[in-house]
């Protein structure tokens, strides 16, 4: 099997994509593209490439029919800068194989993430895990983002001074905030990435990793086009429908009303309107 250069993908290695006021994505290596998914899916036949149409064809197939294990053949290795709290979010997809700076060994920057103006919001009533997306006063706007360069220009000069004092840099880091920025080398194949897309660039992701997600998206899309195509018809932008859904649908093409409620109806709803992903 030959070894798969991909010209799009060499023009973005070791260029840092920048993300939020710090943070940034660099793609550090990959391992396959397009070319890679159809050798693999083909090795049964004994069958090399055939035309672009064709294969963006097969690709296609695989991806609306989940026959996911081709796509576990393309990998790319990535360099990534982010807040903790990003990390933290992000450790959650435990198909990768990363590698994080560790403070034990390294004495971390002093560099923190702060939020611009327009991100910072209220909590939501509606949602207990996300913000409202009205707007906060100028005043209060203002304040947060005093209150957490003071902050965290405190806790770094503490840890800082604990260091000085020849304390152990383990016992040192343990008070500084989520906001520190970390860095991590994160390796995974593109079906697990897919996925890793799919909740992370979604509207109801935190901002913060949508802003990651999105870049890497990208870089996928280089990597692989066909199969980021695919990705988006079928995944990104479809809908999974329960057998009570699918119920619903059939009764409504009969010009019945639809007989899901409460709950079920709302979300049922959602899916075929405009509450889509990016």
């Amino acid at each position: 099997m030959a070894h798969c250069i991909v010209p799009e993908a060499e023009a973005l290695l070791d260029k840092e994509r920048k993300v939020l006021d710090r943070g940034f994505v660099r793609l550090v290596d990959y391992m396959g593209g397009d070319a890679r998914i159809v050798q693999t899916a083909r090795v049964s036949y004994g069958e090399g490439t055939k035309t672009v149409r064709e294969d963006a064809g097969l690709i296609d197939y695989l991806m609306r029919h989940q026959h996911t294990s081709p796509f576990e053949h393309v990998v790319l290795e990535l360099h990534c800068k982010m807040p903790i709290f990003v990390a933290r979010q992000w450790i959650r997809h435990r198909t990768a194989r990363l590698n994080e700076i560790s403070g034990r060994y390294s004495v971390m920057e002093n560099e923190f993430y702060v939020p611009e103006p327009e991100q910072i919001k209220l909590q939501s009533t509606s949602n207990k895990q996300g913000r409202d997306e009205g707007d906060v006063p100028v005043e209060l706007c203002r304040k947060v983002i005093d209150l957490l360069r003071s902050d965290q220009g405190s806790a770094y000069a503490r840890y800082n001074e604990l260091i000085n004092d020849g304390l152990a840099r383990e016992l040192a880091r343990i008070n500084l905030p989520l906001s520190l920025y970390t860095q991590w080398y994160w390796q995974m194949d593109l079906h697990n990435l897919f996925h890793f897309i799919r909740l992370r660039a979604d509207q109801h992701a935190q901002w913060e990793i949508q802003q990651y997600a999105l870049v890497i998206a990208d870089i996928a899309k280089a990597v692989a086009p066909q199969a980021y195509s695919a990705f988006e018809r079928h995944v990104l932008h479809g809908r999974r429908f329960s057998a009570d859904e699918i119920d619903a649908v059939r009764r409504m093409l009969r010009g019945e009303p639809n007989p899901l409620e409460g709950r079920k109806r709302s979300e049922f709803e959602a899916k075929l309107g405009e509450d889509q992903p990016r």
